[in-house]
């Protein structure tokens, strides 16, 4: 079922229906360019993450600018990029089941496609769904640099399936995915540098082993929003991963910098624009974008513009917000913008992209990969 768009173009911003996924087109345009800005000169590229924003028109935009390509989370968003237009992208994760590791080996007859393991019986897998389709597919070895979640050790047991994956008929030893997750949040800049830059050692000693058996990494990828100027000046890491500077979020705005300053390096281009439906009392309200509107796994969305209203809690269709600290007049039926503590998950939760320049809708674009969960 296709969901018709809530505005159209040319409408002015106060009209359209809520809740929608609103991009402040300005703003979003000067993240894109402060993030090609930071890489200039550089001996890194941007692979941006698509898993933030969901769309081959954001990846194409980033491309102009010089990303290398995209990464992806799962099997159907890169299809959705690679459907979209998008030539080269990196699912830079697991992909496991034969029926996952089939689509992936025909997508890589349309475009440039690679793909992480961290498992010798999952190369074996890859390598014979390669095989059923004739084409050759980069694998990368991801390595634990501390997140403790996916990757084999570095040193030795990324050799042992560095190996692997050159050894296979069907396979291309692409080379290291080092991503280090839990470090983008880490609110202490110093403690986020020290971090990062650990992580950035152990990925220089794998690459070195590597090397020293014949084995070259292409790629070395990894690096996000909160981290990525130190991967950048590591001289490791040749392609980096940043996906949220696009959009940012309210938990990327708790990060601190180097002057202790709140990380304000790009700026919130995206928020949930929502209605007043429900004003019972003079200290509360209530919005029509609850949880079903909102990710909250990285706490409550922020109210632009109004620090002194809270929005105290989600239900599947109501946000709560606390009016008792404002002296400004909020009635029903007012419209308010609503800075998502996580903007992923939150993109994840529509179709449309609401695209707005000087109040105005300028552009509707589709949330492609929306759902691509498979």
């Amino acid at each position: 079922m296709s969901i018709r768009p809530p505005a159209e173009i040319g409408m002015a911003l106060e009209e359209v229906d809520t809740p929608a996924l609103v991009i402040e087109l300005d703003a979003f345009e000067r993240n894109l360019a402060r993030m090609a800005n930071a890489l200039e000169g550089k001996p890194v590229k941007l692979r941006a993450h698509s898993k933030t924003h969901k769309s081959p028109i954001v990846g194409l935009k980033q491309m102009a600018l010089g990303a290398v390509g995209l990464c992806c989370q799962k099997v159907g968003e890169a299809e959705a990029m690679v459907a979209g237009g998008i030539p080269s992208v990196l699912v830079s994760n697991q992909v496991v089941g034969a029926s996952k590791l089939r689509r992936l080996a025909a997508l890589s007859k349309q475009a440039w496609v690679g793909v992480c393991a961290d498992d010798a019986g999952n190369v074996e897998d890859i390598d014979r769904a390669a095989a059923e389709f004739d084409t050759t597919i980069d694998v990368l070895v991801e390595i634990d640099v501390g997140a403790g979640r996916c990757g084999v050790e570095p040193g030795e047991p990324a050799l042992d399936l560095a190996s692997k994956i050159d050894s296979c008929s069907n396979l291309r030893f692409g080379g290291l995915q080092a991503y280090h997750g839990r470090s983008q949040h880490i609110r202490d800049y110093a403690e986020r540098k020290a971090v990062t830059e650990a992580a950035v050692e152990l990925t220089r000693q794998t690459v070195a082993l590597l090397k020293a058996h014949k084995l070259d990494c292409d790629i070395v990828g990894g690096a996000g929003t909160g981290s990525f100027h130190f991967e950048a000046e590591g001289g490791v890491h040749n392609e980096l991963q940043a996906g949220s500077y696009v959009f940012m979020d309210a938990d990327y705005g708790r990060n601190l910098n180097q002057d202790g300053g709140f990380f304000d390096e790009f700026e919130n281009s995206l928020c949930v624009y929502a209605t007043v439906m429900s004003k019972p009392t003079d200290d509360r309200c209530s919005v029509d974008a609850g949880l079903k509107a909102l990710a909250t796994d990285s706490g409550m969305p922020v109210v632009e513009g109004m620090a002194e209203v809270e929005y105290l809690r989600a239900a599947d269709e109501h946000g709560l917000l606390d009016l008792g600290k404002t002296n400004r007049k909020i009635e029903l039926g007012d419209k308010l913008k609503l800075i998502p503590g996580h903007c992923d998950p939150t993109v994840n939760l529509y179709d449309w992209y609401v695209c707005v320049r000087n109040g105005k809708v300028e552009a509707l674009w589709p949330v492609a990969a929306r759902g691509a969960m498979y």
